[in-house]
């Protein structure tokens, strides 16, 4: 599983990018719902505040997976913050909204290699740290 670690580069500009998508939230919220789940919410400007803000959210996370690509030093606080925010969002649907499994199951299986993979490479970063010698 070294590859992991030669490779993280390209994994971090990919699942970066792909976390980008969701720029496609803040532009039209209802049609990022229906894509990512399947079916969209009413309730007026409060959803849109909302989706929009998750989009935003999501992205800015992409935008620190491809920043921490290029930038070895930040990658395991973002790569922690990526795991985290992807955690989350896997637990919620998982817990709450089975019923858009359907739907979201691609972005689910998509989070959950990609967390795996930074996981990984936190591991056998932090013990390549701990074998370094002083």
């Amino acid at each position: 599983m070294n590859w992991i670690t030669s490779k993280i580069k390209p994994i971090m500009l990919v699942s970066g990018v792909l976390t980008c998508t969701m720029v496609y939230a803040l532009i039209d919220p209802q049609a990022a719902l229906q894509s990512t789940f399947g079916a969209t919410l009413e309730g007026g400007p409060l959803v849109d505040i909302v989706v929009r803000n998750w989009g935003a959210l999501i992205t800015l996370v992409g935008g620190l997976l491809i920043y921490g690509a290029y930038t070895p030093a930040s990658r395991p606080l973002i790569l922690t913050i990526a795991c985290l925010s992807k955690l989350t969002f896997i637990s919620l649907v998982l817990i709450y909204g089975q019923t858009y499994l359907g739907k979201a199951g691609i972005a689910i299986v998509f989070d959950v290699c990609v967390v795996l993979l930074f996981v990984f490479y936190l591991a056998t970063a932090k013990a390549r740290t701990e074998e370094a010698p002083a």
